[in-house]
């Protein structure tokens, strides 16, 4: 059954350590014990869509080993179709993370079955029924840029996390919906939040970390306030929860405005616990936070 929200992305194994700072070239630093959390920028999304009540599939794939069984599991729980999720010959996909205390990370990705997400998976997809296709990077840039034309092609709004940027054909530039960058990111593709739009996609949002959002469209930006909570604990993922939310929202039915006023509360309670996908919260807990 085709499901009204559709996530193309990466799922990654989190291997997340705390250090009291980051380690200089050449430098060792002692780190706390090792967790092994479920990842990735794919099935973030799909996890935090899922979690505040989208009916969401991914499409992406994991290693026939435990970290591969961690992160099936972990979807499923939260109401990820993960009927779309190939198993590769490949390792499962690893992130490994530190956290300094002020909640900061660092990430290097070691892509694995992720590698192995083509333009024959999208393909095998009907867009019937399908209202929203996310698409996030950490997957061949191949198989995002056919899965957004066809997606465009049906009919289906469609939304890119480009983190990190990469060089994206003019014609799928434009068939973009909502063009998702943080500010970083946004001044290395154009001078100004404004000037996203000259690239192709109707709409922009630009994340500002403990800032908020500022949502760009023809009608000019409006910037969405951070919601306050009491301590930072750990900012893995939260940039992949707001994507997720917003996904949600637009495949509810929101205009871009409304689903980042949502989102922004989503990602500031994913920043009150620890790792990615466990931190994000439900539905209830956003209606009462």
């Amino acid at each position: 059954m085709t499901k009204p929200l559709l996530v193309l992305g990466s799922a990654n194994a989190d291997l997340v350590v705390e250090v009291g700072r980051r380690p200089a070239g050449g430098e060792t630093v002692l780190g706390g014990d090792t967790v092994v959390l479920p990842g990735g920028k794919g099935a973030n999304t799909a996890v935090a869509a899922a979690r505040v009540g989208a009916s969401v599939a991914l499409v992406g794939a994991v290693g026939d080993d435990g970290y591969g069984a961690l992160l099936r599991e972990s979807l499923e729980s939260s109401g990820v179709d993960t009927s779309l999720v190939k198993a590769s010959a490949r390792p499962t996909g690893i992130a490994y993370i530190t956290v300094t205390p002020d909640g900061e990370n660092s990430i290097v990705v070691s892509p694995g079955a992720n590698s192995d997400v083509s333009s024959s998976d999208v393909d095998g997809l009907s867009f019937a029924g399908v209202r929203v296709l996310t698409c996030s990077l950490e997957v061949p840039l191949e198989a995002v840029v056919h899965a957004i034309d066809v997606a465009a092609e049906a009919g289906v709004r469609t939304v890119l996390n480009l983190s990190p940027v990469a060089e994206l054909p003019s014609a799928t530039l434009g068939r973009l919906t909502v063009l998702v960058v943080n500010e970083h990111e946004a001044a290395q593709l154009a001078s100004d939040w404004q000037g996203l739009l000259a690239l192709g996609p109707a709409s922009a949002v630009v994340t500002l970390g403990s800032r908020g959002v500022a949502v760009v469209q023809e009608s000019g930006v409006v910037e969405v306030p951070a919601a306050e909570v009491a301590e930072v604990v750990d900012t893995t993922g939260a940039g992949d929860a707001f994507a997720g939310a917003v996904s949600a929202r637009l495949a509810d039915g929101d205009d871009l405005v409304q689903a980042a006023r949502y989102a922004v509360k989503v990602a500031a309670l994913s920043v009150t616990k620890a790792g990615a996908q466990p931190s994000y919260p439900t539905a209830a807990e956003v209606s009462s936070f």
